[in-house]
């Protein structure tokens, strides 16, 4: 929808579409138009075949080099190292297919929220037809309960009210009007002369002319957003494409130097060859996508056990990126179910109301008196009022609490139920009859109903806008006695009082002044006796001389535990930006209370300030925004590039259709789980099984945790790799052109994937640090390397290629075979890593850190240990990997000897504090 229709006038709308609000569009005409704008459908984007995605993932560097080393094998005749890699190169892309294999299904979720019939005029008569086959052009008619089939223009509203939550983050179901609107920089929240594709009507009866389908609709245009917003990489997918990239032109490299160096000494090219291969498989961590997919996937199941379910892997270490969290209000900080959260009585009390959501457990509390609720005559009374005149219905399903019908409506049948008064009993077995309803209307701002007491008598019970119920007022119940009141001047809406009543004008005018700055949606209650006589009388006539009884301030209140959640992000270093289609004002009081908007510097930034600015006057501002207010789909997704631009991680929380692109675009997109739509739910990242923020700080320091652990494990693999390299380095360069390798592929591969990948694996349960979350969040462009990491994994990989060299040299040069000097090598470099397994623990030293706090950890080693030792000692082993039976003398010497890096290392590093020893 590109037109401004909202602007426009039901007559110009009619003519402008050149249709007939009595006869609709003839069956020639309609031919014409669908045949010029096509279905009324939803247009899916084809997504990857089966064979694509499989070519995908090939194009990771790692697996690229491996299968090279593969193929190489193979024609060299290493068969059993060309299967061993070609099993590793199955199972990394296997495991990464599925992964992405079970992604593409946003656009199905989407059309599923299409209405499948609709009701249209053509040729003068009402029929039933597909909604695909809708027209810009026809008249619809819209019903309570209808999922609306295209956008219209409304040109006739009957109480109708259209629940917009899922496309505009509206709370509050929107009262629809057919006067045309002025202002045309206003956003969809405001536009209430308008219906939307795939909005629910909850209430009354209309009809609309459609102006947009299928792709023209602003569901649609959603749909376009989604189908063209580019799914960035995680951080951790870009650190790792950054590894994969970097060890292959290490490997390339090292290759290199040696075919240099053989070629100098005249080594035959075959030896050259089996040198490259040994030097690829060793350069190359060939478990790392494995061992990161099995840290993942551990730390997905801990986090399901909170609450968050991962959809991807990769966002699970996202999360312990995430610098900013953008959120949505409804549902996600609030509770998304209207509450009353103050009452006030005409004697002047004040009474806080507790409880959560449609829960009737809660109660009044008293707020600078000792008066309870039931002790005030006006307040229950009020109460009662605000029960029976009242079209929501209060459903009570074992524990299960809900309201049919409009939720304002429904918070204040619960806040009665809490005072003991049940809607149900009151109408059935309690003496209330409903006599007559007079429902709400724009014009009168008020409801009322005529009602037959317990004692026979009648009453108007009135229910409305505080300044409309005091303008039709005589006077307040003040204790259970009404005292007159008679308005002798008008000041704005409110009528002032020149007489005993004045008082208590003031008194509820700043009862009303106090709600409205809590953003706090206010309804005052009323009542008049009717005689006889009264029930005759025009229902305008009977809305005069009110008593006035109190005021209910009603909001979607703030989850309980969501201020402490914003506080523990902000204490590590996370912003919480509130993202909201609803209004300004309501929105930043919530953020104020929940500690968002923390100081005078937080900026409140709304959907048409948006609109005049810049892409780079949004990225400057982005920093100091708390709250962005009244936004659209377009906004949001804006908002979440603009603080990508800035070099922020960040994380966007969503429920409906409106948050999609920006879910997908996100670092990380977290949907809820319960109130999420389905196309929310499958451009998410991470669902909140719970629909509670609190859950994404659980979620985020597991995610640090495991980027730790991530990290911890990188160390120990790479620094196996640097070792497994230097060793052959050495040997190279130390032992002339009768050079002799200290180790074949093959004990590279179990050192590797074994007697390293074991313990390495054991490192992804590690127990946490404790600053996890009192570090600053990692920026977007942070190395895995980043505080002398990679210095120290390859000063600790040359120590343990040196000593696993000199073993392999003495024994060389003690004269036995080289089998037994590849054997010694081999076990040096593998206890070499045992010992070195918990140092890297630590981003400290081992010095710092229990041994025994990390039991699947030792008995890792135990078996690594003991499955290596099976290489050495048995028939099996050596047959395979060629190795001989050490003697105990030497394999006490090896194991003591190979404590000797890790030892000497981590003891200079703690005395001197050299950070990258």
């Amino acid at each position: 929808m590109t037109k401004k229709w909202f602007t426009e006038t039901v007559a110009s709308t009619v003519s402008n579409l050149g249709t007939s609000t009595e006869n609709g569009l003839s069956s020639e005409e309609v031919k014409k138009r669908q045949e010029q704008f096509g279905s009324n459908e939803l247009q899916e984007q084809a997504g990857k075949t089966v064979l694509e995605l499989l070519a995908h993932q090939f194009k990771n560097p790692l697996i690229f080099i491996l299968g090279i080393g593969a193929i190489v094998s193979f024609f060299t005749g290493h068969l059993i190292d060309a299967v061993a890699i070609g099993v590793i190169i199955v199972i990394n892309v296997v495991i990464a297919f599925w992964q992405e294999f079970k992604a593409q299904k946003g656009m199905e979720a989407l059309r599923d929220m299409a209405a499948p019939m609709a009701q249209v005029r053509r040729n003068g008569e009402w029929v039933d037809i597909p909604a695909r086959e809708i027209v810009p052009g026809d008249v619809l008619k819209i019903s309570t309960g209808d999922i609306l089939a295209a956008d219209v223009r409304i040109i006739e509203a009957n109480r109708l009210s259209i629940d917009e939550a899922a496309l505009t983050g509206e709370s509050e179901p929107v009262n629809k009007k057919a006067d045309a609107l002025e202002d045309g920089h206003i956003g969809l929240g405001d536009q209430k002369n308008m219906g939307f594709m795939t909005t629910m009507v909850t209430s009354g009866t209309g009809l609309g002319i459609v102006v947009g389908t299928g792709m023209q609709t602003e569901v649609g245009h959603i749909a376009d957003m989604m189908a063209n917003t580019e799914e960035t990489k995680t951080p951790m997918q870009e650190r790792m494409d950054l590894i994969a990239k970097s060890l292959m032109v290490v490997a390339l490299g090292v290759v290199a130097v040696v075919c240099v160096i053989g070629l100098y000494h005249g080594m035959p090219w075959l030896e050259i060859l089996n040198t490259g291969i040994s030097l690829s498989v060793a350069a190359i961590p060939e478990g790392l996508p494995t061992v990161v997919t099995i840290v993942l996937t551990m730390g997905s199941t801990r986090m399901v056990k909170s609450n968050a379910l991962a959809k991807q892997l990769a966002a699970i270490e996202t999360l312990g990126s995430t610098t900013v969290i953008c959120s949505d209000k409804t549902g996600t900080l609030t509770q998304n179910q209207m509450q009353v959260m103050k009452a006030y009585d005409a004697s002047g009390r004040y009474w806080e109301v507790s409880g959560k959501g449609f829960s009737p457990e809660g109660e009044f509390k008293p707020l600078s008196h000792s008066t309870d609720a039931k002790d005030s005559p006006e307040m229950m009374k009020g109460l009662v009022v605000a029960t029976l005149c009242n079209d929501s219905e209060y459903i009570q399903d074992g524990d299960k609490s809900t309201v049919r019908g409009n939720p304002t409506e429904g918070a204040l049948i619960v806040a009665a139920a809490k005072a003991g008064l049940q809607q149900a009993e009151m109408l059935s077995s309690g003496g209330y009859s409903i006599v007559e309803k007079f429902p709400f209307d724009s014009g009168r701002k008020m409801a009322s109903v005529i009602v037959k007491d317990l004692q026979g008598k009648h009453f108007l019970a009135i229910k409305g806008a505080p300044d409309v119920v005091l303008r039709n007022a005589s006077g307040f119940m003040v204790n259970g006695e009404v005292v007159a009141h008679q308005p002798t001047s008008m000041e704005g809406n409110l009528a002032v009082a020149a007489n005993p009543a004045e008082e208590m004008v003031v008194s509820y005018e700043a009862a009303i002044q106090d709600f409205a700055e809590q953003a706090l949606r206010t309804l005052a209650v009323g009542f008049r006796e009717l005689s006889e006589d009264d029930l005759k009388r025009d229902h305008t006539e009977l809305e005069q001389d009110v008593t006035i009884l109190g005021l209910y301030g009603i909001m979607d209140p703030p989850r309980p535990e969501v201020r402490a959640a914003v506080d523990s992000c902000y204490d590590a270093g996370v912003r919480t930006v509130m993202i909201t289609g609803d209004h300004a004002l309501t929105a930043a009081a919530i953020a104020r209370d929940i500690g968002i908007i923390r100081s005078e510097e937080d900026l409140v930034v709304t959907g048409s300030q948006l609109d005049d600015m810049d892409d780079e006057e949004l990225r400057r501002i982005c920093p100091n925004v708390a709250v962005f207010a009244r936004v659209t789909p377009e906004h949001k997704l804006r908002i979440v590039q603009a603080q990508q631009y800035n070099n922020e991680v960040a994380a966007m929380t969503g429920d409906g259709v409106n948050d999609a692109p920006a879910l997908r675009r996100a670092d990380i997109g977290v949907a809820m789980g319960i109130t999420g739509t389905s196309v929310a739910k499958d451009s998410g990242d991470l669902i909140l099984l719970d629909d509670n923020f609190s859950t994404i700080v659980k979620a985020v320091r597991q995610g640090r945790q495991i980027f730790d652990n991530l990290r911890k494990f990188i160390r120990q693999a790479l620094t196996a790799n640097v070792g497994e390299v230097s060793v052959i380095l050495f040997a190279f360069l130390f032992m002339g052109p009768e050079v002799a390798l200290p180790l074949t592929p093959l004990m590279i591969l179990w050192i590797n994937l074994v007697s390293d990948g074991l313990p390495a694996l054991a490192l992804g349960v590690d127990p946490e640090e404790k600053d996890l979350m009192e570090r600053k969040p990692r920026k977007r462009n942070e190395s895995f390397f980043s505080d002398h990491l990679g210095t120290r994994i390859v000063i600790r990989g040359l120590a343990q290629g040196g000593m696993s060299f000199l073993a392999f040299n003495w024994a060389m040069n003690a004269g036995l075979s080289a089998n037994y000097a590849q054997t010694m090598a081999f076990a040096m470099l593998v206890f070499c890593q045992l010992w070195h397994i918990f140092d890297s623990r630590s981003f400290s030293t081992l010095f710092r850190k229990n041994p025994f706090t990390n039991k699947s950890l030792l008995g890792a080693v135990a078996l690594s240990a003991t499955l290596s030792l099976g290489v050495i000692y048995t028939g099996v082993g050596q047959f395979i990997f060629s190795t001989e039976g050490l003697s105990g003398s030497h394999l006490i010497t090896v194991f003591l000897a190979a404590s000797l890096p890790t030892l000497v290392l981590s003891g200079l590093k703690e005395v001197t504090k050299i950070k990258f020893v």
